[in-house]
């Protein structure tokens, strides 16, 4: 009996060393955020291990600076009012043109419900994966937090959609009440389809059932409860926030006609007019009119210090 404790000893000695010498290889445990410290976080990795970031400097864009979407920002206005309130509010997936302010509703949507509670966890495409650990992180918090994916698209063959699949409405486990999923997109089935793909659909009677790949691809954006929808502006639009931000950026009301030219050749360069080109111009066009303070000369002469005396340069040839 003795030889066997003995040898339990020794062994334990040697797992302890063992894993004295492996715990410096191992990633540091994840440490709970600052939930006070901002309202909005982004998720990040080092050595293997998520975390979320606190992001403490947040644009200062309001609801009211976003002109014509106002159905589209009424819609989701609508949604987060009833999230923070504690209500049944659906998951949105923002599609259409870009540069139509699709992100800038979400950031114009924190500034408006910060105070109430909302909270904004932006998360890469990258990291959907970890979705899950994302939710189990904030699961019972009494803050109402928003999972935010920007310009979400995925290529054929990307597993990561089902990820994002499982924590809409996939999983045998309840999402949280107290988190919703934002996302934006340029294309409105998050995946690309291919014409062969058109080619597997069935005519069955008057009915028309698409294939097994379109089914696949269009259920991942079925499981957003509300689709919004953006367009892109006419001309009449884009002049109206271009007006809008050359206000805000202080220029004078009788100056905002004359740039309109100017703000409809820079859409043209661009090949688009969004809300986004027009911020874009307004703050070009209104640095270009402001003119900088003149710098003070510097003085050719220099004063002795202690003394009355002035130095003068010496003339040439002297």
């Amino acid at each position: 009996m003795t030889d066997l404790f003995r040898q339990l000893a020794s062994f334990l000695l040697r797992a302890e060393t063992l894993l004295e010498r492996i715990e410096p290889l191992l990633p540091p445990a994840s440490a709970l955020p600052d939930w006070r410290a901002a309202k909005a976080f982004r998720w990040r990795k080092s050595h293997g291990v998520g975390y979320l970031q606190p992001i403490t400097r947040l644009p200062a864009i309001r609801l009211d600076d976003l002109h014509d979407i106002d159905e589209q920002k009424a819609r989701i206005d609508a949604n987060t009012r009833h999230f923070v309130a504690g209500k049944p509010a659906n998951n949105v997936l923002l599609t259409g043109a870009r540069g139509s302010g699709k992100s800038s509703l979400i950031k114009a949507l924190l500034n408006a419900y910060g105070a109430d509670g909302l909270r904004v966890i932006e998360v890469e495409k990258g990291e959907l994966t970890d979705l899950p650990d994302i939710v189990e992180l904030v699961d019972g918090r009494p803050e109402r937090f928003i999972v935010f994916c920007d310009d979400l698209s995925f290529d054929s063959g990307d597993a990561r959609y089902k990820a994002l699949k499982v924590v809409l409405d996939g999983s045998i486990a309840a999402a949280p009440e107290n988190v919703l999923i934002y996302a934006t997109s340029n294309r409105r089935h998050l995946m690309p389809e291919y014409f062969a793909e058109k080619l597997e659909s069935k005519r069955v009677g008057e009915e028309i059932h698409p294939g097994e790949a379109i089914e696949e691809k269009v259920s991942l954006s079925e499981r957003f409860g509300l689709w919004i929808s953006f367009y892109p502006f006419d001309q009449d639009a884009y002049l109206n926030i271009v007006a809008h931000w050359l206000k805000s950026f202080g220029c004078a009301p009788d100056e905002i006609p004359g740039a309109e030219r100017d703000a409809l050749n820079w859409a043209l360069e661009r090949g688009s007019r969004s809300g986004r080109v027009a911020w874009q111009f307004a703050r070009d066009w209104a640095g270009r009119q402001r003119v900088a303070p003149a710098r003070p000369q510097r003085s050719r002469t220099k004063t002795v210090p202690g003394s009355s005396v002035v130095a003068r340069k010496r003339p040439r040839g002297a």
